[in-house]
């Protein structure tokens, strides 16, 4: 895995997450980017509540409903990662209790699917989603083994 104290990955936070180990998680980010060969020039990740990512999603995206994640790419496409991607940690630990997880679970799921819209995987289409599914509990188990040890 690459050097988590060299990585362009950033958390910002209206909400504090419930998130453990942050240096090590930004750098096993920065590894699935890698793994999925790509590179990240910068990645903001911005811990947020319902209202705002709300007024985000009706502003940028048209879209009038709660989310849990947005993601912004702002690279050209062929060029290292620029990216934000908005987290409701409110819609987050929602989602958790509805499919009896624990938040922090939830939470990483939700932070690797970011990171994967980034990598080029889309979620519109039932292929799509299995794929992407598929990539999140590979990257999921992979980091909730590591961080374990």
């Amino acid at each position: 895995m690459p050097s988590p104290s060299k990585s362009n990955i950033y958390f910002f936070y209206e909400i504090k997450p419930p998130l453990r180990q942050r240096t090590a998680l930004k750098g096993f980010i920065a590894y699935i980017i890698k793994k999925e060969k790509h590179r990240v020039e910068y990645l903001n990740y911005i811990f947020c509540a319902d209202k705002r990512l709300l007024e985000i999603n009706k502003q940028y995206l048209n879209h009038d409903f709660y989310t849990d994640i947005i993601t912004f790419e702002l690279s050209a496409p062929g060029q290292p990662i620029q990216g934000e991607i908005y987290i409701s940690i409110d819609r987050v630990k929602e989602n958790a209790r509805n499919l009896e997880e624990p938040a922090n679970k939830e939470l990483l799921r939700v932070i690797f699917h970011g990171a994967l819209h980034l990598c080029g995987y889309k979620d519109k289409t039932k292929n799509e989603k299995e794929t992407m599914r598929q990539k999140e509990d590979y990257y999921l188990n992979k980091y909730l083994q590591i961080s374990s040890t």
